[in-house]
Protein backbone atom coordinates (compact mmCIF):
# COMPACT_ATOMS: atom_id res chain seq x y z
CA UNK A 1 0.00 0.00 0.00
CA UNK A 2 1.35 3.42 -0.88
CA UNK A 3 1.57 5.91 1.92
CA UNK A 4 -0.62 8.96 1.80
CA UNK A 5 1.56 11.94 0.93
CA UNK A 6 0.53 15.04 2.90
CA UNK A 7 -0.99 17.28 0.27
CA UNK A 8 -0.50 20.38 2.38
CA UNK A 9 3.24 20.21 1.89
CA UNK A 10 3.51 19.06 -1.70
CA UNK A 11 6.33 20.82 -3.50
CA UNK A 12 6.26 21.15 -7.25
CA UNK A 13 8.97 19.18 -8.99
CA UNK A 14 9.48 16.34 -11.45
CA UNK A 15 8.47 12.90 -10.25
CA UNK A 16 10.85 9.99 -10.45
CA UNK A 17 9.44 7.56 -13.03
CA UNK A 18 11.81 4.72 -12.18
CA UNK A 19 11.06 4.42 -8.46
CA UNK A 20 9.36 1.22 -7.34
CA UNK A 21 9.57 -0.85 -4.19
CA UNK A 22 11.32 -3.81 -5.81
CA UNK A 23 14.15 -1.59 -7.02
CA UNK A 24 14.40 0.17 -3.67
CA UNK A 25 14.56 -3.08 -1.69
CA UNK A 26 17.18 -4.43 -4.07
CA UNK A 27 19.29 -1.30 -3.74
CA UNK A 28 19.23 -1.51 0.05
CA UNK A 29 19.90 -5.25 0.20
CA UNK A 30 22.71 -5.25 -2.39
CA UNK A 31 24.07 -1.70 -1.99
CA UNK A 32 23.03 -1.19 -5.59
CA UNK A 33 22.93 2.03 -7.52
CA UNK A 34 25.55 4.51 -6.36
CA UNK A 35 27.09 2.82 -3.27
CA UNK A 36 26.69 4.57 0.11
CA UNK A 37 30.42 5.13 0.64
CA UNK A 38 30.70 6.79 -2.75
CA UNK A 39 27.73 9.00 -1.93
CA UNK A 40 29.57 10.12 1.22
CA UNK A 41 32.65 10.99 -0.81
CA UNK A 42 30.55 12.97 -3.27
CA UNK A 43 29.00 14.94 -0.41
CA UNK A 44 32.39 15.59 1.17
CA UNK A 45 33.66 16.98 -2.15
CA UNK A 46 30.77 19.38 -2.62
CA UNK A 47 28.72 17.28 -5.04
CA UNK A 48 25.32 17.84 -3.39
CA UNK A 49 23.61 18.97 -6.59
CA UNK A 50 24.91 15.88 -8.38
CA UNK A 51 23.15 13.71 -5.79
CA UNK A 52 19.92 15.70 -6.14
CA UNK A 53 19.98 15.14 -9.88
CA UNK A 54 20.81 11.43 -9.54
CA UNK A 55 17.92 10.92 -7.13
CA UNK A 56 15.52 12.63 -9.52
CA UNK A 57 16.72 11.14 -12.79
CA UNK A 58 17.93 7.68 -11.76
CA UNK A 59 15.67 6.83 -8.82
CA UNK A 60 18.82 6.14 -6.82
CA UNK A 61 17.99 5.67 -3.12
CA UNK A 62 21.44 6.23 -1.65
CA UNK A 63 21.81 9.41 -3.69
CA UNK A 64 18.42 10.52 -2.39
CA UNK A 65 19.46 9.81 1.21
CA UNK A 66 22.68 11.77 0.73
CA UNK A 67 20.90 14.64 -0.98
CA UNK A 68 18.33 14.86 1.81
CA UNK A 69 21.06 14.95 4.47
CA UNK A 70 22.96 17.65 2.62
CA UNK A 71 19.91 19.79 1.90
CA UNK A 72 18.61 19.53 5.48
CA UNK A 73 22.06 20.48 6.80
CA UNK A 74 21.79 23.62 4.65
CA UNK A 75 18.27 24.33 5.90
CA UNK A 76 16.73 23.65 2.47
CA UNK A 77 13.83 21.55 3.72
CA UNK A 78 11.47 22.24 0.83
CA UNK A 79 14.04 20.95 -1.65
CA UNK A 80 14.80 17.96 0.59
CA UNK A 81 11.10 17.08 0.60
CA UNK A 82 10.96 17.42 -3.20
CA UNK A 83 13.79 14.86 -3.41
CA UNK A 84 12.31 12.30 -1.03
CA UNK A 85 8.57 12.67 -1.75
CA UNK A 86 8.51 10.42 -4.85
CA UNK A 87 10.20 7.68 -2.82
CA UNK A 88 7.67 8.01 0.04
CA UNK A 89 4.85 7.65 -2.49
CA UNK A 90 5.87 4.01 -2.98
CA UNK A 91 5.04 3.23 0.66
CA UNK A 92 8.52 1.80 1.27
CA UNK A 93 9.21 2.13 4.99
CA UNK A 94 12.79 3.54 4.91
CA UNK A 95 11.56 6.27 2.54
CA UNK A 96 8.53 6.96 4.74
CA UNK A 97 10.85 7.42 7.72
CA UNK A 98 13.24 9.67 5.80
CA UNK A 99 10.35 11.78 4.53
CA UNK A 100 8.84 12.12 8.00
CA UNK A 101 12.20 13.29 9.34
CA UNK A 102 12.38 15.98 6.65
CA UNK A 103 8.86 17.17 7.48
CA UNK A 104 9.65 17.25 11.20
CA UNK A 105 12.76 19.34 10.66
CA UNK A 106 10.78 21.59 8.35
CA UNK A 107 8.26 22.21 11.14
CA UNK A 108 5.44 20.31 9.39
CA UNK A 109 4.72 18.17 12.46
CA UNK A 110 1.17 17.03 11.71
CA UNK A 111 2.10 16.17 8.14
CA UNK A 112 5.08 14.16 9.39
CA UNK A 113 2.82 12.19 11.73
CA UNK A 114 0.26 11.66 8.97
CA UNK A 115 2.95 10.30 6.66
CA UNK A 116 4.53 8.05 9.30
CA UNK A 117 1.31 6.60 10.74
CA UNK A 118 1.02 2.88 9.89
CA UNK A 119 -1.92 1.86 7.72
CA UNK A 120 -4.03 0.56 10.60
CA UNK A 121 -4.00 -0.69 14.21
CA UNK A 122 -3.88 -4.31 13.12
CA UNK A 123 -0.86 -3.88 10.89
CA UNK A 124 2.25 -5.95 11.54
CA UNK A 125 4.72 -3.73 13.41
CA UNK A 126 7.86 -4.34 11.35
CA UNK A 127 9.60 -0.98 11.43
CA UNK A 128 6.41 1.01 10.90
CA UNK A 129 5.24 1.38 14.50
CA UNK A 130 8.75 1.95 15.95
CA UNK A 131 9.35 4.56 13.22
CA UNK A 132 6.02 6.23 13.97
CA UNK A 133 6.86 6.26 17.69
CA UNK A 134 10.19 7.91 16.95
CA UNK A 135 8.42 10.62 14.94
CA UNK A 136 6.08 11.15 17.90
CA UNK A 137 9.10 11.63 20.14
CA UNK A 138 10.51 14.12 17.64
CA UNK A 139 7.21 15.97 17.88
CA UNK A 140 7.55 16.10 21.68
CA UNK A 141 4.79 13.54 22.29
CA UNK A 142 6.81 10.98 24.21
CA UNK A 143 3.96 9.39 26.18
CA UNK A 144 1.98 8.84 22.98
CA UNK A 145 5.07 7.20 21.48
CA UNK A 146 5.28 4.76 24.36
CA UNK A 147 1.54 4.06 24.14
CA UNK A 148 1.88 3.33 20.42
CA UNK A 149 4.41 0.57 21.10
CA UNK A 150 2.85 -1.04 24.17
CA UNK A 151 0.57 -3.37 22.15
CA UNK A 152 3.62 -4.74 20.34
CA UNK A 153 6.07 -5.33 23.21
CA UNK A 154 6.47 -8.98 22.27
CA UNK A 155 7.23 -8.26 18.62
CA UNK A 156 10.71 -8.30 17.16
CA UNK A 157 12.57 -5.00 17.34
CA UNK A 158 10.01 -3.20 19.51
CA UNK A 159 11.79 -3.49 22.88
CA UNK A 160 15.03 -2.13 21.44
CA UNK A 161 13.13 0.69 19.74
CA UNK A 162 11.33 1.58 22.96
CA UNK A 163 14.59 1.80 24.89
CA UNK A 164 16.27 3.79 22.11
CA UNK A 165 13.61 6.43 21.53
CA UNK A 166 13.10 7.19 25.24
CA UNK A 167 16.74 7.82 26.07
CA UNK A 168 17.08 11.26 27.65
CA UNK A 169 13.29 11.75 27.72
CA UNK A 170 12.81 11.39 31.51
CA UNK A 171 10.52 8.39 31.15
CA UNK A 172 12.71 5.67 32.62
CA UNK A 173 10.39 4.98 35.57
CA UNK A 174 7.48 4.38 33.24
CA UNK A 175 9.63 2.26 30.99
CA UNK A 176 10.69 0.07 33.89
CA UNK A 177 7.04 -0.46 34.79
CA UNK A 178 6.57 -1.90 31.32
CA UNK A 179 9.81 -3.85 31.04
CA UNK A 180 9.93 -5.43 34.50
CA UNK A 181 6.97 -7.82 34.07
CA UNK A 182 8.17 -8.80 30.61
CA UNK A 183 11.65 -9.58 31.97
CA UNK A 184 10.17 -11.48 34.89
CA UNK A 185 8.01 -13.51 32.50
CA UNK A 186 11.19 -14.53 30.72
CA UNK A 187 12.86 -15.43 34.00
CA UNK A 188 9.97 -17.70 34.94
CA UNK A 189 10.03 -19.58 31.63
CA UNK A 190 13.03 -19.02 29.31
CA UNK A 191 11.45 -21.39 26.78
CA UNK A 192 9.28 -18.46 25.75
CA UNK A 193 12.25 -17.10 23.81
CA UNK A 194 10.39 -17.76 20.59
CA UNK A 195 8.01 -14.90 21.33
CA UNK A 196 9.55 -11.97 19.52
CA UNK A 197 12.02 -10.03 21.61
CA UNK A 198 11.45 -11.71 24.96
CA UNK A 199 15.10 -12.73 25.09
CA UNK A 200 16.02 -9.02 24.99
CA UNK A 201 13.80 -8.05 27.90
CA UNK A 202 16.60 -8.56 30.43
CA UNK A 203 19.16 -6.44 28.61
CA UNK A 204 16.52 -3.79 27.85
CA UNK A 205 15.58 -3.58 31.52
CA UNK A 206 19.18 -3.38 32.71
CA UNK A 207 20.01 -0.75 30.06
CA UNK A 208 17.27 1.49 31.45
CA UNK A 209 18.36 0.80 35.03
CA UNK A 210 21.95 1.74 34.19
CA UNK A 211 21.10 4.97 32.41
CA UNK A 212 18.80 6.00 35.26
CA UNK A 213 21.65 5.70 37.78
CA UNK A 214 20.84 2.24 39.11
CA UNK A 215 23.82 0.36 37.71
CA UNK A 216 24.30 -1.78 40.84
CA UNK A 217 20.76 -3.08 40.52
CA UNK A 218 21.36 -3.81 36.84
CA UNK A 219 24.53 -5.77 37.63
CA UNK A 220 22.74 -7.76 40.32
CA UNK A 221 19.93 -8.73 37.96
CA UNK A 222 22.32 -9.77 35.21
CA UNK A 223 24.46 -11.68 37.67
CA UNK A 224 21.44 -13.69 38.78
CA UNK A 225 20.51 -14.39 35.17
CA UNK A 226 24.02 -15.59 34.35
CA UNK A 227 24.00 -17.82 37.42
CA UNK A 228 20.74 -19.36 36.19
CA UNK A 229 22.34 -19.86 32.75
CA UNK A 230 19.50 -18.17 30.89
CA UNK A 231 21.39 -17.64 27.65
CA UNK A 232 19.81 -16.77 24.34
CA UNK A 233 20.30 -14.96 21.02
CA UNK A 234 21.77 -12.07 23.00
CA UNK A 235 24.14 -13.78 25.40
CA UNK A 236 23.59 -12.32 28.86
CA UNK A 237 27.20 -13.08 29.81
CA UNK A 238 28.38 -10.70 27.07
CA UNK A 239 26.04 -7.96 28.24
CA UNK A 240 26.98 -8.46 31.89
CA UNK A 241 30.70 -8.32 31.08
CA UNK A 242 30.29 -5.07 29.14
CA UNK A 243 28.32 -3.54 32.02
CA UNK A 244 30.93 -4.54 34.59
CA UNK A 245 33.71 -3.18 32.38
CA UNK A 246 31.96 0.16 31.87
CA UNK A 247 31.79 0.62 35.62
CA UNK A 248 35.29 -0.60 36.37
CA UNK A 249 34.22 -3.59 38.46
CA UNK A 250 37.47 -5.48 37.93
CA UNK A 251 37.11 -8.35 40.39
CA UNK A 252 33.53 -9.33 39.48
CA UNK A 253 34.54 -9.10 35.82
CA UNK A 254 37.51 -11.40 36.38
CA UNK A 255 35.32 -13.86 38.27
CA UNK A 256 32.74 -13.83 35.45
CA UNK A 257 35.36 -14.37 32.74
CA UNK A 258 37.13 -17.14 34.63
CA UNK A 259 33.97 -19.01 35.62
CA UNK A 260 32.20 -18.87 32.26
CA UNK A 261 35.27 -18.90 29.98
CA UNK A 262 33.17 -16.67 27.75
CA UNK A 263 35.44 -15.15 25.04
CA UNK A 264 33.79 -11.71 25.16
CA UNK A 265 34.01 -11.61 28.94
CA UNK A 266 37.69 -12.58 28.77
CA UNK A 267 38.34 -9.87 26.20
CA UNK A 268 36.46 -7.30 28.29
CA UNK A 269 38.56 -8.15 31.34
CA UNK A 270 41.82 -8.04 29.40
CA UNK A 271 41.11 -4.71 27.68
CA UNK A 272 39.97 -3.19 30.98
CA UNK A 273 43.30 -4.19 32.55
CA UNK A 274 45.14 -2.69 29.56
CA UNK A 275 43.23 0.57 29.94
CA UNK A 276 44.36 0.67 33.57
CA UNK A 277 48.01 0.21 32.56
CA UNK A 278 48.13 -3.40 33.78
CA UNK A 279 49.14 -5.02 30.48
CA UNK A 280 51.52 -7.55 32.08
CA UNK A 281 48.70 -8.80 34.30
CA UNK A 282 46.40 -9.01 31.27
CA UNK A 283 48.96 -11.09 29.37
CA UNK A 284 49.47 -13.51 32.24
CA UNK A 285 45.72 -13.99 32.51
CA UNK A 286 45.31 -14.60 28.77
CA UNK A 287 48.16 -17.09 28.63
CA UNK A 288 46.35 -19.09 31.28
CA UNK A 289 43.67 -19.85 28.67
CA UNK A 290 46.09 -20.43 25.79
CA UNK A 291 47.10 -23.97 24.83
CA UNK A 292 49.99 -23.72 22.30
CA UNK A 293 49.32 -27.26 21.07
CA UNK A 294 45.63 -26.69 20.43
CA UNK A 295 43.98 -25.69 17.19
CA UNK A 296 42.57 -22.22 16.60
CA UNK A 297 40.18 -20.95 19.24
CA UNK A 298 38.92 -17.63 20.57
CA UNK A 299 41.56 -17.46 23.30
CA UNK A 300 44.40 -17.95 20.84
CA UNK A 301 43.02 -15.12 18.72
CA UNK A 302 42.53 -12.91 21.78
CA UNK A 303 46.17 -13.43 22.79
CA UNK A 304 47.31 -12.64 19.27
CA UNK A 305 45.23 -9.44 19.20
CA UNK A 306 46.67 -8.43 22.56
CA UNK A 307 50.25 -8.91 21.35
CA UNK A 308 49.54 -6.90 18.19
CA UNK A 309 48.08 -4.07 20.29
CA UNK A 310 51.31 -4.16 22.30
CA UNK A 311 53.27 -3.89 19.01
CA UNK A 312 54.89 -7.29 19.59
CA UNK A 313 54.30 -8.47 16.07
CA UNK A 314 56.77 -11.34 15.89
CA UNK A 315 55.30 -12.89 19.04
CA UNK A 316 51.78 -12.39 17.69
CA UNK A 317 52.69 -14.35 14.57
CA UNK A 318 54.39 -17.05 16.61
CA UNK A 319 51.24 -17.65 18.69
CA UNK A 320 49.17 -18.59 15.62
CA UNK A 321 51.84 -19.44 13.06
CA UNK A 322 51.47 -23.19 13.49
CA UNK A 323 47.99 -22.90 11.91
CA UNK A 324 49.05 -21.04 8.76
CA UNK A 325 49.41 -24.07 6.49
CA UNK A 326 46.33 -25.82 7.83
CA UNK A 327 43.91 -26.31 4.94
CA UNK A 328 40.80 -25.93 7.12
CA UNK A 329 41.65 -23.91 10.22
CA UNK A 330 44.28 -21.46 9.07
CA UNK A 331 44.50 -18.08 10.82
CA UNK A 332 46.75 -16.71 8.07
CA UNK A 333 44.23 -14.40 6.41
CA UNK A 334 42.90 -12.90 9.65
CA UNK A 335 46.49 -12.32 10.82
CA UNK A 336 47.36 -10.55 7.58
CA UNK A 337 44.33 -8.27 7.93
CA UNK A 338 45.08 -7.53 11.59
CA UNK A 339 48.65 -6.53 10.75
CA UNK A 340 47.51 -4.30 7.91
CA UNK A 341 44.97 -2.62 10.19
CA UNK A 342 47.77 -1.92 12.67
CA UNK A 343 49.84 -0.26 9.94
CA UNK A 344 52.19 -3.12 9.08
CA UNK A 345 51.23 -4.28 5.55
CA UNK A 346 54.84 -5.16 4.67
CA UNK A 347 55.03 -7.68 7.52
CA UNK A 348 51.67 -9.05 6.41
CA UNK A 349 53.04 -9.58 2.88
CA UNK A 350 55.89 -11.63 4.34
CA UNK A 351 53.35 -14.07 5.80
CA UNK A 352 52.22 -15.03 2.30
CA UNK A 353 55.71 -16.36 1.53
CA UNK A 354 57.01 -19.83 2.35
CA UNK A 355 53.62 -21.51 2.48
CA UNK A 356 53.40 -25.25 1.88
CA UNK A 357 52.71 -26.55 -1.64
CA UNK A 358 49.47 -28.14 -0.42
CA UNK A 359 48.23 -24.86 1.04
CA UNK A 360 49.16 -22.94 -2.10
CA UNK A 361 47.38 -25.45 -4.32
CA UNK A 362 44.21 -25.08 -2.26
CA UNK A 363 44.24 -21.33 -1.62
CA UNK A 364 46.66 -19.38 -3.80
CA UNK A 365 44.39 -18.58 -6.70
CA UNK A 366 41.23 -18.17 -4.65
CA UNK A 367 42.37 -15.60 -2.10
CA UNK A 368 46.06 -15.65 -1.21
CA UNK A 369 47.34 -13.86 -4.31
CA UNK A 370 44.66 -11.16 -4.27
CA UNK A 371 45.32 -10.49 -0.57
CA UNK A 372 49.05 -10.34 -1.23
CA UNK A 373 48.61 -7.79 -4.04
CA UNK A 374 46.31 -5.67 -1.91
CA UNK A 375 48.87 -5.66 0.90
CA UNK A 376 51.68 -4.83 -1.49
CA UNK A 377 49.68 -1.85 -2.72
CA UNK A 378 49.14 -0.72 0.88
CA UNK A 379 52.88 -1.12 1.51
CA UNK A 380 53.87 1.09 -1.45
CA UNK A 381 54.94 -1.86 -3.60
CA UNK A 382 52.34 -1.51 -6.35
CA UNK A 383 54.81 -1.79 -9.22
CA UNK A 384 56.17 -5.02 -7.81
CA UNK A 385 52.64 -6.39 -7.48
CA UNK A 386 51.80 -5.41 -11.07
CA UNK A 387 54.93 -7.20 -12.26
CA UNK A 388 53.81 -10.35 -10.42
CA UNK A 389 50.37 -10.15 -12.03
CA UNK A 390 51.72 -9.58 -15.52
CA UNK A 391 54.01 -12.60 -15.17
CA UNK A 392 50.98 -14.88 -14.73
CA UNK A 393 48.73 -16.22 -17.50
CA UNK A 394 45.77 -13.78 -17.75
CA UNK A 395 43.22 -16.52 -17.13
CA UNK A 396 44.76 -17.22 -13.70
CA UNK A 397 43.95 -13.74 -12.34
CA UNK A 398 40.38 -12.87 -11.46
CA UNK A 399 39.40 -9.23 -12.15
CA UNK A 400 42.75 -8.66 -13.83
CA UNK A 401 42.20 -5.12 -15.14
CA UNK A 402 40.37 -3.95 -12.01
CA UNK A 403 43.20 -5.21 -9.80
CA UNK A 404 45.89 -3.55 -11.91
CA UNK A 405 43.89 -0.31 -12.02
CA UNK A 406 43.67 -0.25 -8.22
CA UNK A 407 47.42 -0.78 -7.97
CA UNK A 408 48.06 2.00 -10.53
CA UNK A 409 45.94 4.37 -8.47
CA UNK A 410 47.87 3.41 -5.31
CA UNK A 411 51.04 4.25 -7.24
CA UNK A 412 49.66 7.75 -8.04
CA UNK A 413 49.18 6.83 -11.71
CA UNK A 414 45.54 7.88 -11.60
CA UNK A 415 45.05 8.74 -15.27
CA UNK A 416 46.42 5.34 -16.31
CA UNK A 417 44.01 3.70 -13.88
CA UNK A 418 41.08 5.74 -15.22
CA UNK A 419 41.92 4.86 -18.82
CA UNK A 420 42.15 1.16 -17.97
CA UNK A 421 38.88 1.09 -16.02
CA UNK A 422 37.00 2.83 -18.83
CA UNK A 423 37.66 -0.25 -20.96
CA UNK A 424 36.43 -2.71 -18.35
CA UNK A 425 32.84 -4.03 -18.27
CA UNK A 426 30.83 -4.61 -15.11
CA UNK A 427 29.56 -2.69 -12.10
CA UNK A 428 32.69 -3.23 -9.99
CA UNK A 429 34.94 -1.61 -12.60
CA UNK A 430 32.43 1.23 -13.00
CA UNK A 431 32.34 1.83 -9.24
CA UNK A 432 36.13 1.83 -8.99
CA UNK A 433 36.30 4.28 -11.90
CA UNK A 434 33.67 6.49 -10.28
CA UNK A 435 35.64 6.56 -7.04
CA UNK A 436 38.75 7.76 -8.86
CA UNK A 437 36.75 10.43 -10.68
CA UNK A 438 35.21 11.67 -7.44
CA UNK A 439 38.66 12.05 -5.92
CA UNK A 440 39.53 14.25 -8.87
CA UNK A 441 36.46 16.37 -8.20
CA UNK A 442 34.58 15.02 -11.24
CA UNK A 443 31.41 14.04 -9.34
CA UNK A 444 28.84 14.31 -12.14
CA UNK A 445 31.02 12.24 -14.44
CA UNK A 446 31.49 9.69 -11.65
CA UNK A 447 27.75 9.12 -11.21
CA UNK A 448 27.25 8.95 -14.99
CA UNK A 449 29.65 6.00 -15.37
CA UNK A 450 27.78 3.83 -12.84
CA UNK A 451 25.13 1.67 -14.51
CA UNK A 452 21.55 2.45 -13.51
CA UNK A 453 19.65 0.16 -11.15
CA UNK A 454 17.89 -1.89 -13.84
CA UNK A 455 21.22 -2.59 -15.57
CA UNK A 456 22.85 -3.57 -12.28
CA UNK A 457 19.97 -5.88 -11.40
CA UNK A 458 20.24 -7.60 -14.78
CA UNK A 459 23.98 -8.09 -14.27
CA UNK A 460 23.33 -9.43 -10.78
CA UNK A 461 20.84 -11.98 -12.14
CA UNK A 462 23.35 -13.12 -14.74
CA UNK A 463 26.08 -13.58 -12.15
CA UNK A 464 23.76 -15.48 -9.81
CA UNK A 465 22.72 -17.69 -12.71
CA UNK A 466 26.34 -18.49 -13.50
CA UNK A 467 26.95 -19.31 -9.87
CA UNK A 468 24.08 -21.81 -9.84
CA UNK A 469 25.35 -23.41 -13.03
CA UNK A 470 28.79 -23.86 -11.45
CA UNK A 471 27.39 -25.65 -8.38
Amino acid sequence: MSAAVPAAVSVAGPRVPRVNIDDLVWQKDWHGGVPPRLVEEILERGGLEVLVEAARERGDWFCAEGAVRGLCADGEFARAWAVVEPFTATGWQPAIRAGADVLLRWGRVEQALELAHPPGPGAEPGDAWPDYAEVLVGAGRVDEAIDALVPYLGERGVLQALVRITEGQDRDDRLLELLTPVAEEFSRDPRQCGIGDLWYALSARTTVLERSGRADEAMSLLGADVAARRYGPENTVDFHAELLARHGRIEPLRELATRTRNPKAVRAYVTTLEDLGRAAEAETYLRGFHDPAAGPDNFMVALQEFLIRQDRLDEAVQVVGHTFDDLYESLLQSTMILMAEQGHPDKAVQLTEGRSPEFLEENERYWLRSNRWWLMGEAGRSREAIAEIEALPPDEVDDLEVTIAWLLARDDRTEEAVALLRRCPGSQAATDLARLLVRQGRCAEAVAVIPDVSTQRAENRRLLGKGKEAE
